[in-house]
């Protein structure tokens, strides 16, 4: 019955729209997350974090290939009513991993060209650019986003301009790599997705948008996906604070993280104790991932 009665309020929240579903938002529940009378370490940061105080909250999304972290992050900004604001007037923006790769040699670019470059590892990507722009959006700076053609396999001449806001999510396969830029985010996300729906994704995507065969599809996968997903990027869902199942369609996640960055918009987070509950629902901590991360199912 209460999921009922969250679902059919959650429907009716997103019918109002982004702004309205940040007006009146519930208290949070008291409560103990570890059942040892002391608040999460992810209670702890949000608790300490003041929303008022005009520093950005940087929120990480991480996960495989085809986990469906776009399209997590872009429910989120629509549920806010973001999405329908001029861009320099968004609260939550999102910046991807995928417009960071480096430029390439001649040599590098040949090998892309034919299929025979690994994009998947963790030296495809200009790491020091994205700690550097990272660490301005956290000054409250304005950035120039680079923008990359994954046809020519270069970085385009224009850049995207993304103003100061209050909560950016960054999203990208390893965007938990790098420890410089992983102590930048205030809260990490880990979409733990099945191999095989990731698979069919991939699939799917690359043959109607980008033209590729099945057989140059699945040979790109075991050659360089499986096993950098294998080598670089699931180990570092020790590091989330959230591990998220069924990405998307896990509308119960969308929502309590949804509530959260209303409270940071509305400058009242670090007003409220968490104390393990969010909004109601009390988050339990898995040993297998780490002490503590949360799994929301």
């Amino acid at each position: 019955m209460r999921a009922c009665v969250r679902q059919r309020a959650h429907a009716e929240a997103v019918e109002k729209g982004g702004r309205d579903r940040c007006e009146g938002v519930a208290a949070v529940m008291a409560g103990d997350g570890d059942g040892d009378g002391k608040p999460t370490q992810l209670n702890h940061k949000l608790n300490n974090f003041d929303g008022g105080g005009g520093e950005p909250f940087l929120i990480g999304v991480s996960g495989g290939r085809a986990s469906g972290k776009s399209s997590f992050c872009v429910k989120i900004v629509q549920l806010l009513g973001q999405n329908k604001l001029d861009y320099r007037k968004k609260q939550v923006v999102i910046l991807s991993q995928d417009s960071f790769y480096r430029v390439l040699t001649s040599e590098q670019k040949t090998k892309a060209l034919k299929g025979q470059f690994n994009f998947h590892h963790p030296d495809a990507f200009d790491n020091e650019l994205i700690f550097k722009t990272l660490k301005k959006i956290a000054k409250g700076q304005i950035v120039q986003i680079p923008v990359y053609d994954v046809d020519s396999h270069t970085r385009k001449e224009e850049t995207v301009t993304v103003y100061p806001a209050k909560v950016v999510l960054f999203e990208g396969i390893l965007a938990f790599y790098s420890q410089e830029v992983r102590d930048l985010f205030q809260m990490k996300i880990f979409l733990d997705s099945d191999a095989d729906t990731r698979l069919s994704r991939i699939v799917l995507r690359d043959v109607s948008e980008r033209g590729q065969d099945l057989e140059e599809i699945l040979s790109q996968y075991v050659m360089f996906m499986k096993p950098a997903f294998e080598e670089f990027c699931l180990p570092t869902k020790i590091y989330a604070d959230l591990m998220i199942l069924r990405g998307v369609d896990n509308l119960v996640a969308i929502d309590l993280i949804v509530q959260h960055i209303c409270d940071i918009l509305n400058g009242g987070l670090s007003k409220q104790q968490t104390n393990g509950y969010l909004n109601g629902y009390m988050l339990t901590c898995k040993n297998q991932a780490s002490e503590s991360s949360i799994w929301l199912h």
